[in-house]
């Protein structure tokens, strides 16, 4: 805010040094040059011919070349730079920030006995506006005039245009590409809308000749008028408070006309306040004076910057929150109160010239808030149409790869603004041969490449998460999309694994190239550390070659059932040296890819499963296998089991003629994993069909038989008292 005036101080202290330093020094070197010429002329009146020798006075006339004067004159002011550079590197912390303190402490000094004088630079500048503008209320009612005339050319350009706004409205937005293609035709309308407002306001007054004073202040506050519109314009590009359908930034009604409407409050009041302190300075204000309306007027900013912290609507989904799910957030007044200490901390380092510390808090403030609208920006305009919210699952590989991009360059903006604030010429340094120079300039191509990294391995990283969420959904089973989708599934996960080892390698071996560390013997004892941990590591080097022959051989995917010795389960994920198997009872088993062995898969192509049943040995097993094919029909038919069945059930016939029963064996052929559902409704099916044509299901009997000859009872029932007193004893 009103950085210029400090600009044109520093510049204007630092120009009316340089000019005394010429003045003093031409003057000394003409004092010389005069007294030499004034000894030579005494001399030569007295007639004293060999007073000064032949190469006294060459040096004498070289002294006084002009050429030899002016190179004179850049040698000492180097050797007074590098003196001064020298104390400045020598010059410890504290004195730093006391220089600084005393800096400032002198600037308050100096706005205070300017507080005074004041109302005296009011009144002169008045005196002179009213000598160059006799007619008060000119400026103002040309202001407002053109002002007028620019807002009759914008009614007039809308007026042109209602039929394609209205049309504009009326196109859907089903797609992504219809959201974009409706976005970028309502930047070109308003564009246009403000280009007919400067066309209609500033051009008319360029058009005409106007006395110089007059002409600079219409013209400044016609472009704060042209800034205050171009503020308004873009708030309602970006938030369309009118219309919820066209709104770029998600919120609600209510908190897009409260951010519009302050948006604009805050660039007005900025424009007009930073044209109004540039033309103080056509009306004769000290550089003082300037500050302190400056300042006046910073404290209207800083009104509406506290106001719009402390009364913004509050979000929908901040209301809607449980207290439990704020428990890792700041609340609202903890927000509130951090964003009100960072903005009075920005105008008082402005006031007090601090600028190093009010750049480090601005960025502090709106670098995190940038990012963050940008990314609810890019997510809200390429969400999956027909959904209010951006949808649940990875975003799409495009808003990945803006925001991410987005997220870089206000990063490596934010650093530029701070090196611009602090004072560092980042193109000047990185031209000079100095070791903080090539400091400067290693960190920031660093940070460069690994932003670069950042954005490249999040781009393909979703893209893969987009993949594995297609290929979560195997569609039809027992099909080559299927089984392509779990290889997929399979697969991707260790390809995401190595692109991230991979990018980040390059990256971090690009970032020490650039800072100047030589990676070629990195490479090369990484290569020796490999050797050696492979030796080291034998085990876990067979089970990452074991993986990688299991997967090439395509031995089991994520989500089929596998058997390998005493491990059984289904897969459930990958790492480089394992796999992760889900027991059926619910235990995980982390196996080593080397202890697996031979892989029973139960869940490739297709499973037969047969059934057994007992029936008695007066059933009638033509029947019993008319019944038990036509219940094999039935399944077939029915829609549930019809996709998983892929030969019906039938009966095989006698399997075994047993003690109490008939063994029959019937059997079918599904999709592996789902055989087990399918055959409890068979055998309901089945139970039910049997009972109702009178097929009896066999079970095991005990019967006992007896004699009825009296000698036999009677042999009997004495072996009973025989054994009665012995087990009583």
């Amino acid at each position: 805010m009103f950085e210029s005036e400090r600009i044109i101080g520093t510049g204007g202290l630092a120009a009316a040094i340089l000019l005394g330093a010429m003045v003093l020094v031409t003057a000394l070197s003409s004092d010389a040059l005069g007294a030499q010429h004034a000894a030579a002329n005494t001399a030569s009146a007295r007639g004293e011919e060999t007073a000064a020798s032949p190469k006294v006075h060459e040096f004498i006339t070289l002294l006084a070349d002009p050429g030899i004067q002016k190179w004179l004159k850049e040698e000492d002011e180097k050797k007074s730079a590098a003196e001064s550079s020298k104390g400045a590197a020598d010059q410890s912390v504290s004195h730093y920030f006391a220089s600084r303190l005393s800096a400032i402490r002198e600037h308050i000094y100096a706005l205070a006995g300017t507080l005074p004088d004041l109302p005296n630079q009011f009144e002169r500048g008045f005196g002179l506006l009213q000598a160059e503008i006799p007619r008060r209320g000119t400026v103002v009612l040309l202001v407002l005039v053109f002002a007028g005339l620019g807002y009759g050319v914008e009614w007039l350009f809308r007026k042109a245009t209602q039929k394609t706004r209205q049309r504009l409205d009326g196109l859907p937005m089903d797609t992504v590409n219809d959201r974009l293609r409706l976005v970028a035709a309502r930047l070109a309308f308003a564009f246009g809308v403000v280009l007919a407002f400067a066309l209609g306001s500033v051009g008319p007054f360029l058009a005409l000749d106007w006395p110089p004073l007059l002409s600079e202040m219409v013209f400044g506050y016609l472009v704060a008028f042209l800034a205050t519109r171009i503020a308004v314009v873009v708030a309602h590009f970006l938030l369309s408070p009118e219309a919820e359908r066209f709104r770029i930034i998600p919120m609600d009604t209510l908190a897009a006309c409260f951010w519009s409407r302050r948006l604009a409050m805050f660039v007005g009041w900025f424009a007009f306040g930073w044209v109004t302190v540039g033309l103080l300075t056509t009306l004769g204000f000290s550089m003082e004076g300037r500050q302190l309306v400056a300042y006046a007027l910073g404290l209207g900013l800083l009104a509406i910057a506290l106001e719009s912290v402390w009364r913004r609507p509050v979000a929908l989904s901040d209301a809607t929150e449980t207290p439990s799910s704020k428990t890792h957030r700041l609340g609202r007044g903890a927000q509130n109160a951090i964003l009100s200490v960072g903005i009075v901390l920005l105008w008082a380092f402005w006031v007090s010239r601090a600028m190093p510390g009010f750049w480090l808090i601005a960025v502090i403030i709106i670098l995190p808030l940038a990012i963050s609208i940008t990314q609810r920006g890019v997510e809200h305009l390429l969400r999956p149409p027909g959904l209010a919210e951006a949808a649940e699952g990875p975003p799409s590989v495009i808003a990945v790869c803006l925001e991410r991009g987005i997220r870089a360059l206000l990063i490596i903006g934010a650093v530029a603004v701070l090196a611009w604030g602090w004072g560092i010429d980042v193109v000047h340094i990185a031209g000079q041969d100095t070791w903080f120079a090539q400091i400067v300039h290693s960190v920031l191509s660093a940070v460069v490449i690994l932003l670069g990294a950042d954005v490249l391995w999040h781009t393909m990283k979703t893209a893969i998460d987009r993949k594995l969420v297609e290929t979560a959904d195997l569609g039809q089973p027992n099909t080559d999309e299927a089984r392509r989708r779990a290889r997929l599934h399979t697969l991707l996960p260790i390809f995401r694994n190595i692109l991230f080892f991979l990018v980040v390698a390059v990256a971090v071996m690009m970032a020490l190239a650039e800072m100047g560390v030589q990676i070629g013997p990195l490479i090369a004892g990484a290569g020796v550390v490999g050797v050696a941990v492979g030796f080291g590591a034998q085990t876990f080097v067979r089970d990452v070659i074991a993986g990688m022959f299991y997967l090439l051989d395509d031995a089991f995917r994520v989500g089929e059932y596998i058997v390998a010795g005493r491990y059984k389960g289904t897969v459930e994920s990958f790492s480089i040296r394992s796999v992760r198997l889900r027991h059926h009872r619910g235990p995980v088993f982390t196996v080593p890819f080397n202890l697996l062995g031979a892989v029973e898969n139960m869940s490739r192509d297709w499973v037969i499963d047969k059934i057994s049943i007992g029936v008695t040995y007066d059933s009638d097993l033509t029947l019993a296998k008319k019944l038990i094919k036509q219940i094999g029909l039935d399944l077939a038919k029915d829609p549930e089991f019809a996709p998983l069945i892929m030969e019906p059930l039938k009966m095989q016939g006698v399997d075994e003629l047993g003690d109490y029963a008939i063994q029959i064996r019937a059997k079918m052929m599904t999709v592996p994993g789902e055989q087990f559902i399918i055959r409890r409704q068979a055998y309901a099916m089945i139970k039910k069909a049997f009972d109702e044509n009178g097929i009896k299901f066999a079970f095991p009997t005990v019967q006992v038989a007896g004699e009825s000859d009296a000698v036999t009872a009677a042999a009997a029932r004495r072996a009973l008292e025989l054994t009665q007193p012995a087990a009583a004893e």
